[in-house]
């Protein structure tokens, strides 16, 4: 098995059993999810050439704990040790930006020494239409 595969199956097995001791009861969790349709089974081979294409796209993903302004002159004073205030409570959940628009709330997890982003909250399509506008 390569690396990624075993790093994939750990992040499986830590997010199932976070999953299995969120829930008080003892019971795993359960999310209510849409049902997802297949609606490419219309699509002409040309449609779904360009819909492969469009997929392929990359973008980049991250994860923002926080902002804050700060001017030049206290930006050059900055040095190692430096503590920066956010504007952002302690446990407040992250925001998850793909190419730098807002998509969901997230937690830090940890497996394996590497930190992860566990979804809690994924904003609709319709909010961030309003917010391009």
């Amino acid at each position: 098995m390569s690396d990624d595969q075993d790093t994939m199956d750990e992040w499986a097995a830590a997010l199932a059993e976070a999953e299995e001791t969120d829930a008080p009861d003892g019971e795993p969790e359960v999310a209510e999810l849409d049902e997802l349709k297949d609606s490419t089974d219309n699509l002409s081979p040309d449609e779904k050439r360009k819909l492969d294409t469009i997929l392929d796209i990359p973008v980049t993903i991250s994860m923002e704990v926080g902002r804050s302004k700060i001017n030049i002159r206290n930006l050059l004073q900055l040095n190692q040790g430096s503590v920066v205030e956010l504007d952002r409570v302690a446990g407040e959940p992250l925001d998850v930006l793909v190419n730098g628009t807002l998509i969901a709330h997230g937690e830090v997890v940890v497996v394996n020494d590497k930190f992860g982003i566990r979804l809690t909250d994924v904003i609709s399509q319709v909010e961030r239409i309003k917010k391009l506008r």
